[in-house]
């Protein structure tokens, strides 16, 4: 069963996505607006993941469906975004349970 939508910012090929848990948003449609991706999230109880502030923002002014972990880390080579996310993965599936948002940064985690 599906938990989480990446975001088409995101990496598609990543290893810790590569589960039945995970749907990109290039396996629906490369071209989906944030209008489709939020619906399509909130339709199929999904929690967004992006480095996308629009989201961020939506939420705090809705109540789940969906939720959103927000990425705002900046730029990094892939191979430190790997270690970054496989190394607060855990904490982020925690904090998203009794939150509708985490914002993750470099050197802190903040929630709503």
């Amino acid at each position: 069963m599906k938990k989480y939508l990446i975001d088409a910012n995101l990496p598609y090929h990543f290893s810790l996505w590569n589960n039945e848990e995970f749907i990109h948003v290039f396996d629906i449609n490369d071209e989906m607006t944030d209008e489709e991706i939020w619906d399509f999230a909130k339709e199929n109880n999904l929690i967004i993941v992006t480095k996308d502030a629009d989201f961020s923002g939506r939420i705090l002014l809705s109540n789940p469906p969906p939720k959103v972990i927000h990425l705002k880390i900046g730029n990094m080579k892939m191979s430190e975004f790997h270690s970054f996310i496989n190394r607060n993965w855990s904490l982020l599936l925690r904090l998203i349970e009794e939150n509708k948002l985490v914002k993750v940064y470099n050197d802190r985690i903040e929630v709503v």
